[in-house]
């Protein structure tokens, strides 16, 4: 892609600018996050799944790196290096990304059509309204409410 471009992927899939406040993703030289030794980082990434996606910390809105740093019995610096390495990104997009994730599965499930928009971003662990849909078009493309009616359409037809 040209540089002198400046699309995001939402962009790019959508054919619209950004209507909420997404900003682009830098990419950082951290070289600290090189000196860590590939065992004791395997064996934190295994525990950051453990805690974060099958106990579902992610649906805490207050569950920040600091307190999941204090359950690992590290510091937050290990913790986010190892966050970047492995997974990509940081503490608050990998526990967004979560967060996102079930409410897609929320938006269409039949079980939570009676559920308004606000009540699942609180259900998936989103403190406010404008971070929930801060954080679900950065991964999605589309704002919630669009996703669940385009969605709605496509099982009516079915």
């Amino acid at each position: 892609m040209n540089e002198n471009v400046k699309e995001t992927v939402c962009e790019q899939k959508t054919g619209k600018s950004r209507p909420y406040n997404v900003r682009e993703r830098k990419v950082k030289k951290a070289p600290y996050r090189d000196l860590i030794r590939a065992e004791l980082a395997d064996e934190l990434y295994e525990r950051i799944i453990e805690k974060i996606v099958v106990q579902k910390k992610y649906k805490e809105p207050n569950y920040l790196a600091k307190d999941l740093a204090k359950e690992l019995e590290t510091n937050t610096r290990y913790l986010s290096a190892v966050i970047n390495s492995r997974f990509g990104m940081n503490y608050s997009c990998l526990v967004n990304e979560y967060r996102v994730r079930d409410a897609l599965h929320m938006l269409v499930d039949r079980r939570y059509a009676s559920k308004s928009i606000e009540q699942i971003s609180a259900l998936v662990g989103f403190a406010n309204r404008q971070s929930f849909y801060s954080a679900f078009y950065r991964n999605t493309g589309e704002a919630p409410n669009d996703y669940r009616k385009r969605h709605e359409i496509e099982l009516s037809r079915k």
